[in-house]
C-alpha cells in the first residue's frame, strides 16, 4: 500500500510535545483530516531542511570523536613514548584501555539516550570528553596515560551508537546509509585533518615548555569543548518536538517514519521482551562478525597509519602528511557507496566490494614489495574500511523492527563489535616493523570472517523473504484474515509483511 493510500485511511489523533518518545496515534474512520500528503518535490525539500539541520552538528561532533580517539597515533610521532618513557607494549596497553569501557557503555548508552534527550545527552557527553583530551595533554607517566585513555573510552561510548540510533527516528530505511554515510564520513575526515593539524601543532613544540605531542591533545580538546558548547545550542531532540518544522511536517515525517516498516507501523513502549527479542535474534550475531571484519582493519589502519608511514623512512612530519591523501579518498567512497546503496536499496554488495578492497590492500602491505607500492595498498585499507562500515551498521537496522529492539540491537553490534578495536591495538609491534607480518595477517583473518558471515546472512533473508511471501500469497488465495494490526506490531521484523534488506 502506498504512503498516500495509508494517508487516505488514516487520521492524526495527537503528536504531544511534553513527551519525546510519543508517535502518532492513527485511527480509521474519521471526520479529522487525513496525514499532509506531500509531493514528491515538497517531500525532498523537506528531508533536505532536516539533512541542514540534523547533519552538519553530527559530523562535526563524529570527527572530532575520531580525532580525539585517534590522535594519540599522532602523538606519538611528536615524542609522547619518550618523554612518557613508554616500553615494551605500554603504548598498545594505553590504546586498549580506550576501547574497554567504550564498548561495554554503548549498549546502556543507549538505553539512555531518549530519557536524557538528544540534544542534552550528545553535547555533554562531547564536553565531558573534550576535557579529557586536553587533561590528556598534561599526563607525566604511563599510568595516568592509561587513566585519562580509559575514561575518553567511558566518555565517548553513547555518541556513535546513540547518533545511529537517533537518526533511525528521523530517517525512513532506505533513507539511512546515506545519512549515515554523511555523519560517518566526517571519520575520513577527521583522518586527512588530524594529519594536517598534527603537521602544524608540531611547530609549538616547546611553547609553555610543553612538547608538540601535549599540545596536539590540549588544542584538539579545547577545540571539542567548543563544539560541544555550539551543539547545546544548535541540535534538536525528536521529530514531534522539532520547532524547526511546520505541523504539517511534523506530522509527516512522524507518520513517514512510523509506517517504513511495516503495513500498521511500530511498538513504542518498551518491554524487557524488546531486549530479549534483540539478544536472542540470530541475525544480530551474525551481523556482529560483520562488524568485527571491518572494525578491526579500521582501526588497526587508523591508530598506526602513522607509524606504518614512518616505517617506510619518512621523517615525522612528511609522515602525518602522507596520512591525508588516503582518508580523502576513503571520505569520496564513503559517500559513493552510501548513495548508491540506498538508491539501490541493498547493502552487501557494497560491504563485500569493501570487504575485497582491504583484502586487496592488506596483502599488499605483508607482501615484500616496494615502499611506494605499499603506499599505494594503504590507499585500499583506508577506503575500503571506511567506506563500509555506515552500511554494515544500516544494514542490521534496517532489519530489525520496533524502535526499542532496533537500538538494542544496534547498541551490542556497536558495543561489542568495538572490542575488535582492542585486538587492533596490540597486533602492531615495534619488534614487527617494517613489515608488521602478525598486524597485517590478523587483520586478513579479520576480512575472511567476513567473507563468510556475508553469504550466510544474504542466503538467509532470501529464504525468508521467499517462505513470507509464499506464505502471504497462500493465505490470500485461501481468504483467510491478515493477523490483527496490534499482533504485527508485537511481531516486528518477524511479521509476515516484513521483507529483510539484502
Amino acid at each position: 500500500m502506498s504512503l498516500k493510500e495509508k494517508a487516505s485511511e488514516h487520521r492524526i489523533e495527537e503528536v504531544t510535545q511534553d513527551n519525546a518518545s510519543d508517535i502518532l496515534k492513527l485511527e480509521g474512520e474519521s471526520s479529522e483530516p487525513p496525514p499532509p500528503v506531500f509531493t514528491a518535490a515538497q517531500e525532498k525539500k523537506l528531508w533536505r531542511k532536516i539533512d541542514l539541520k540534523l547533519m552538519p552538528i553530527l559530523a562535526l561532533l563524529y570527527m572530532l570523536s575520531f580525532i580525539d580517539r585517534g590522535n594519540i597515533g599522532n602523538a606519538k610521532l611528536q615524542g609522547l613514548t619518550t618523554e612518557l618513557n613508554l616500553t615494551g607494549n605500554q603504548y598498545n596497553i594505553a590504546l586498549t584501555t580506550y576501547f574497554i569501557p567504550y564498548a561495554i557503555l554503548e549498549c546502556p548508552a543507549n538505553l539512555v539516550l531518549k530519557k536524557f534527550r538528544p540534544s542534552r545527552w550528545l553535547p555533554g557527553i562531547t564536553v565531558l570528553w573534550g576535557v579529557i583530551v586536553v587533561l590528556m595533554g598534561i599526563v607525566k607517566n604511563f599510568h595516568q596515560l592509561v587513566g585519562v585513555r580509559a575514561c575518553l573510552g567511558a566518555a565517548e561510548a553513547g555518541l556513535f551508537p546513540g547518533v545511529v540510533y537517533y537518526l533511525t527516528l528521523w530517517y525512513p530505511r532506505f533513507m539511512l546509509q546515506y545519512r549515515i554515510g554523511l555523519f560517518f564520513g566526517a571519520a575520513s575526515i577527521a583522518g586527512a585533518f588530524s594529519g594536517l593539524l598534527a603537521y602544524g601543532i608540531s611547530f609549538m613544540s616547546g611553547v609553555g615548555g610543553l612538547l608538540g605531542w601535549s599540545w596536539i591533545f590540549i588544542l584538539e580538546g579545547i577545540l571539542t569543548i567548543l563544539a560541544g558548547l555550539l551543539a547545546f545550542a544548535v541540535m534538536v531532540d525528536f521529530p514531534a518536538t522539532a520547532k524547526f518544522l511546520t505541523p504539517e511536517e511534523r506530522a509527516y515525517i512522524i507518520w513517514r517514519k512510523k509506517y517504513d516498516n511495516s503495513s500498521v507501523g511500530e511498538e513504542e513502549h518498551f518491554e524487557m521482551r524488546h531486549l530479549i527479542s534483540a539478544i536472542s535474534d540470530w541475525q544480530v550475531w551474525l551481523h556482529l562478525l560483520v562488524f568485527y571484519s571491518i572494525v578491526a582493519p579500521l582501526y588497526g589502519i587508523t591508530l598506526f597509519l602513522p607509524t606504518i608511514i614512518n616505517s617506510f623512512g619518512y621523517t615525522a612530519a612528511i609522515s602525518q602528511l602522507l596520512t591525508v591523501p588516503p582518508y580523502v579518498f576513503a571520505t569520496i567512497l564513503v559517500y559513493v557507496f552510501a548513495h548508491f546503496s540506498d538508491k539501490r536499496q541493498i547493502r552487501a554488495p557494497f560491504i563485500l566490494i569493501g570487504l575485497a578492497m582491504c583484502l586487496l590492500g592488506f596483502a599488499v602491505n605483508v607482501s615484500d614489495v616496494p615502499d611506494g607500492v605499499k603506499y599505494f595498498g594503504i590507499f585500499f585499507c583506508v577506503g575500503g574500511s571506511y567506506s563500509v562500515l555506515p552500511g554494515i551498521v544500516a544494514w542490521l537496522g534496517n532489519n530489525l523492527a520496533g524502535q526499542y529492539k532496533r537500538g538494542i540491537g544496534m547498541a551490542l553490534q556497536i558495543g561489542i563489535g568495538n572490542f575488535s578495536g582492542a585486538i587492533a591495538c596490540n597486533i602492531y609491534r615495534a619488534v614487527d616493523s617494517p613489515r608488521y607480518i602478525v598486524g597485517h595477517g590478523i587483520e586478513l583473518m579479520f576480512i575472511g570472517i567476513g567473507f563468510i558471515a556475508i553469504p550466510i546472512i544474504v542466503l538467509s533473508y532470501t529464504r525468508i523473504n521467499a517462505k513470507r511471501a509464499a506464505h502471504l500469497k497462500d493465505a490470500a488465495e485461501r481468504g483467510e484474515p491478515k493477523i490483527s494490526d496490534d499482533e504485527t506490531r508485537r511481531l516486528g521484523d518477524r511479521a509476515p509483511d516484513f521483507k529483510y534488506t539484502l
